[in-house]
């Protein structure tokens, strides 16, 4: 069983920055990926960033030059700074593991509750 917890979530003017962090715990065996995930009201679950385990990022066009990925294969941790951030970037931001657990072959997906992420103008 892995776990994937989020946290950095908050409330914060038009311009501020916020950081995110996701940790993944319990039977993690390999972190393959990681990423972002953001749903905003009325809005369906969007892909915000993801990083590989070699750290290699991808970005949506949103949030190019704006947010940055990272991620510490070591502790199983992955974090999203934010900067500049716009009303738009208000949402519940998730957290997608893919892992690899004892026992099964293949990486599998782990997701979080979430974290708010409350923009104001």
């Amino acid at each position: 069983q892995v776990d994937v917890v989020e946290s950095g979530g908050g409330l914060v003017q038009t311009g501020g920055s916020l950081k995110l962090t996701c940790t993944a715990s319990g039977s993690v065996f390999v972190i393959n990926s990681m990423a972002w995930y953001r749903q905003a009201p009325g809005k369906g679950r969007e892909l915000v960033a993801f990083i590989s385990s070699r750290g290699i990022a991808n970005y949506a066009d949103s949030v190019k030059g704006r947010f940055t990925i990272s991620i510490d294969i070591a502790k199983h941790t992955m974090s999203l700074r934010m900067n500049s951030l716009k009303p738009e970037d208000s949402a519940v931001y998730y957290c997608e593991t893919n892992a690899v657990v004892p026992g099964i072959e293949d990486g599998m997906y782990y997701w979080g509750k979430g974290t708010l992420v409350t923009v104001s103008s």
